[in-house]
């Protein structure tokens, strides 16, 4: 019997859904703003900013100003300790430990009710409707699905609270429909486990010889998971293990470095993949077609969007239906999760209008400017693909910071990467890499003119299991963990290489 074809008709109307909201998306973005400020209008937030006043996108700005996650952070603690009405309509016991803030503390977003049921679940069934809506051959529901989760591990201390903390993907696993359970492994008890050397042999162990027709993680650590499996298994191949394998659901991170990498173990003639734009903060976006990698905003999911031109910070922030194609913008939410105006931290570039759709550019935070060269993470993603390319190597991963102007040597940028297939010569990849980020940044391009302002780049080697080794000095192991790939200074590199010797 094929469930998937018998299902089909279902996702078809839920993609009719998804793409008309997205091609009226100034109605549905003012009519969600309405709705948002009318359910919270008897929180405290609320009241303390007349929500109960608000009749237009104008008068919201006017009353609501911008709130980076210090300003929210009492009032997410509140929450927390079991408070009701304070950013959102009723209690909150579910939240997820998100990367730290300025001040180095971790961010604790709330997920409500309506946040897991309207925008994170609804996002992701959104996602495999486009999907299905393009592929009607696919097989997807007569196997199981493999989501590679984290865990409730947190830094707080909740003896006296009934809120529940932890990575977003274990709320999603702990919270999905039971009926889900059947066709997914592992159990939730193994996707749960928070010691991540433990957790990976049980992975392995309960996917092993199941029939898995599709995927869901983070590249960086699923890739982890796979080599282990094919260990396990004696194989080459992860097709030769799950043969009816279709597509890969990815997130979090940009796929372009692992792109080699997952070549090598799959039959590419089978394969498929399928980007996503989901984070702590909500679903915002997902691929809409093969053929083009941009992804297409979700206008219904509970989040109301604004952004700011990156290269005008100071410029008031547009709604959805002022965006221009081809600029970059800082991405500001309001949902249904209680934040309100709040940077995610995430600069997207509008890639077409009616609909929007977007890639993701790099985050705020994660860039190099220390030398006027403006280079953000989508830079350097492409150009070390284009490096492993003419080098033949590939790469594991890899974080980037500025080697300052000292004592009369010009500045320079230093990677440290981690190999899975190495190249012959790290000098001939290192002026490969130069190159590559130059035809990537034409700030970069020049400020490297003539060796006058900034040296070449310089590639430092990884040992194998360092970047795994630095995450778990900083409590951070696990299947949602990412290593930053930019800074604008030394912390986190200093403390990579003194691991690295």
């Amino acid at each position: 019997m094929n469930r998937t074809r018998i299902l089909l008709p279902f996702f078809r109307r839920s993609a009719d859904r998804c793409l008309a909201a997205a091609d009226d998306a100034e109605a549905t973005q003012k009519r969600l703003l309405k709705q948002l400020v009318t359910d919270a209008k008897h929180t405290i937030w609320g009241k303390l900013n007349r929500f109960d006043t608000i009749g237009s996108y104008k008068e919201y700005c006017e009353q609501v100003p911008q709130c980076p996650y210090n300003v929210l952070r009492p009032y997410v603690m509140r929450m927390i300790a079991g408070e009701k009405d304070v950013l959102w309509r009723g209690k909150t016991t579910r939240f997820a430990q998100s990367s730290g803030t300025s001040d180095g503390k971790s961010k604790f977003i709330p997920i409500t009710g309506e946040a897991l049921q309207k925008c994170h679940f609804k996002g992701a069934g959104y996602s495999l409707a486009l999907y299905l809506n393009n592929y009607p051959d696919s097989r997807i529901f007569d196997g199981k699905s493999f989501i590679l989760g984290g865990s409730y591990a947190n830094e707080l201390k909740l003896d006296n609270t009934r809120a529940k903390v932890g990575d977003l993907s274990a709320t999603l696993i702990d919270c999905i429909n039971p009926l889900v359970n059947l066709v997914r492994v592992p159990s939730k008890k193994v996707a749960l486990m928070e010691d991540w050397h433990s957790k990976l042999p049980e992975l392995v162990r309960a996917s092993a010889f199941e029939n898995v027709t599709n995927i869901s993680g983070v590249p960086s650590w699923f890739l982890k998971v796979l080599q282990e499996i094919l260990a396990y298994r004696g194989k080459e191949s992860i097709h030769e293990v799950w043969k009816n394998l279709e597509v890969f659901f990815h997130g979090g991170i940009s796929f372009t470095p692992y792109i080699k990498e997952y070549e090598q173990i799959t039959d590419t003639s089978k394969m498929r993949y399928w980007e996503n734009y989901n984070a702590s903060e909500g679903f915002f976006a997902a691929q809409s077609s093969p053929e083009d990698k941009s992804m297409l905003l979700m206008t219904d999911l509970g989040i109301f969007y604004e952004f700011i031109p990156v290269d005008s910070p100071a410029s008031d922030p547009i709604p959805v239906w002022e965006v221009q194609e081809g600029k970059k913008y800082a991405l500001i939410i309001s949902g249904c999760n209680g934040l309100w105006r709040y940077p995610i931290g995430d600069v997207v570039k509008v890639e077409s209008l009616n609909p929007v759709k977007i890639t993701i550019a790099g985050r705020t935070k994660s860039y190099i400017n220390a030398f006027g060269e403006e280079v953000m993470v989508h830079n350097t993603d492409a150009a070390i693909a284009t490096a492993c390319a003419k080098c033949g190597c590939a790469v594991k991963d890899y974080t980037v910071a500025p080697v300052y102007t000292h004592g009369g040597n010009k500045g320079r940028h230093q990677w440290l990467v981690e190999f899975s297939r190495a190249p012959q010569d790290i000098d001939i990849f290192a002026g490969e890499l130069d190159k590559a980020l130059q035809n990537e940044n034409s700030d970069y391009q020049a400020k490297r003119s003539g060796n006058i302002f900034l040296d070449r780049l310089t590639v430092d080697i990884a040992r194998q299991g360092l970047f795994d080794d630095w995450l778990e000095s900083t409590g951070k192991l696990g299947g949602q963990r990412k290593i930053p790939r930019l800074s604008n200074d030394r912390k986190n590199i200093e403390s990579m290489l003194s691991l690295n010797n």
